[in-house]
């Protein structure tokens, strides 16, 4: 499991052996030296301006701590000295807070004091420590990340957890800042000296029934899939909730639980929780709520004019199609990526998540696009629509008993695991499958026609994963889980 807690991904160059690299070589004229400082080694997103809005310095004498003179120049695996911290030593890492992460053990595994972390990444309090985060953390010149860490049982002792780590209980207590050999708890996450034991895969700070937790792809954003897998202790059953959706959980065949929730588009940017519960044999439960960061989605937000249209019949489809992909089947059909709905050459007309508006009532009537639109863009484009997954069709004609519903005519295809794709607009007399037939990824199902309320002919291909639109796209890009 990648977590904060392990060895730091990023490379970091001790500043005692190498002078950090400038972004830009200095021009000849130039005779003014480095400054001294730690160093942020640049990643890819940065800019400038991020790195000096992250540090809390102005871009100048960030460009002038470094020679620079273009602040488009910079680039990733380069190194920045930062002014203003000429207290700190060492490179400024950065890592993503994970589900069971917290301040407390991060101060442990680090060793780093708690008021340089509070400066560095600007700590007012506890609640600002939520999943998703990215956090700062200096890594010391001559020191190391610890990575043995270990669980007291219930009426274990420190001596006794000393013993089997191979070091002194004081020691244990200098690392972990306790107040003394008795100063433990059940449950409590505590690190020693040397190479991780066999203890550290399962010393989570977590309850005990949850064995392992993992929150890829992190910051959750607007518009995407969140996967939440968990291992949990023999015989518990898993539940939850992320936001204000509740959690459906499936075996991946290893002793891990998967759940994958969208995350709507409109959500606000910001904290919600994420809550973990356990149901174990013997009747008793267990949870775990921590808080988790949902970010901006991909697309950029430019809202989009369209046609008058009736809000009636958008809301009252909306509420049929959410009504049909509202089950999660415990059988996942698909392996890998989803595949492409439309052949090639191809085009996208539209994309996911646009913020739409026209004339109502004297006022203006707001909606999102709810997938992608696949154009016709040429006089010998291919009409034909695959299956971009296997599964099996639960839908198939017009969603509303209206002359001409929205979406037109659709095709509705349960991929399992609260995960449906819906294909719209197609040709009168264009569905080629019925309602449970089972099909495969890349199978003929129809033809692109403009039935519903279109401008033109187009595919307009949707993804819903446990009641919520996402982007399609990311399933194409990307394997969940």
């Amino acid at each position: 499991m990648h977590r904060l807690f392990l060895p730091l991904i990023i490379l970091t160059l001790c500043l005692c052996a190498e002078q950090p690299a400038s972004a830009q070589t200095p021009s000849p004229a130039s005779t003014s030296s480095p400054a001294s400082g730690p160093t942020y080694t640049i990643q890819s997103g940065d800019t400038l301006s991020s790195i000096a809005e992250r540090f809390s310095v102005s871009m100048n004498d960030l460009m002038t701590a470094n020679n620079i003179t273009d602040a488009n120049s910079i680039q990733a695996g380069q190194q920045l000295v930062i002014p203003g911290l000429e207290d700190v030593t060492g490179t400024l890492n950065t890592d993503v807070i994970n589900f069971g992460d917290s301040f407390h053990s991060l101060i442990r595994q680090t060793q780093i004091p708690a008021e340089l972390l509070e400066k560095l990444n600007h700590i007012i309090s506890p609640s600002e420590f939520y999943v998703g985060a990215n956090m700062i953390v200096p890594q010391q010149n001559n020191s190391s990340i610890l990575t043995n860490r270990t669980t007291p049982n219930a009426g274990e002792s420190l001596l006794e957890i000393a013993v089997k780590q191979n070091t002194d209980p004081w020691t244990l207590v200098s690392i972990n800042e306790l107040g003394g050999t008795w100063d433990t708890l059940p449950g409590d996450v505590l690190y020693a000296p040397g190479a991780a034991s066999a203890s550290s895969q399962t010393a989570s700070g977590l309850p005990s029934a949850f064995m392992d937790v993992q929150t890829p792809n992190l910051p959750f954003k607007q518009g995407g899939t969140a996967e939440i897998i968990v291992k949990p202790a023999n015989g518990v059953t898993l539940g939850g909730i992320l936001v204000d959706k509740p959690l459906h959980f499936f075996p991946m065949g290893d002793g891990r639980m998967v759940a994958l929730q969208g995350v709507y588009v409109e959500l606000d940017p910001g904290v919600y929780p994420l809550e973990l519960d356990a149901a174990l044999p013997n009747g008793t439960k267990q949870s775990f709520e921590q808080m988790v960061l949902v970010g901006i989605g991909d697309e950029p937000k430019v809202v989009e004019p369209v046609p008058p249209d009736d809000p009636s019949l958008l809301e009252s489809e909306d509420k049929q199609v959410a009504s049909i992909v509202s089950g999660a089947t415990p059988t996942k059909d698909w392996q890998g990526k989803f595949i492409l709905p439309v052949g090639l050459p191809y085009c996208i007309k539209d994309w996911f998540g646009t913020p739409r508006t026209f004339p109502y009532n004297g006022g203006v009537y707001h909606y999102f696009h709810g997938g992608v639109d696949y154009g016709v863009c040429s006089q010998d484009h291919p009409f034909d629509i695959y299956a971009a997954a296997p599964g099996t069709v639960v839908f198939a004609g017009k969603l509303l008993p209206a002359p001409n519903p929205p979406r037109g005519n659709a095709t509705i295809i349960n991929n399992g695991w609260g995960v449906y794709t819906l294909y719209a607009h197609q040709l009168d007399n264009g569905i080629y499958v019925t309602a449970g037939q089972q099909v495969q990824a890349g199978q003929l199902i129809g033809h692109i026609g403009a039935t519903g309320h279109v401008t033109g002919p187009h595919l307009h291909f949707e993804m819903w994963v446990n009641g919520v639109q996402v982007n399609p796209l990311d399933w194409l890009s990307s394997t969940f889980p």
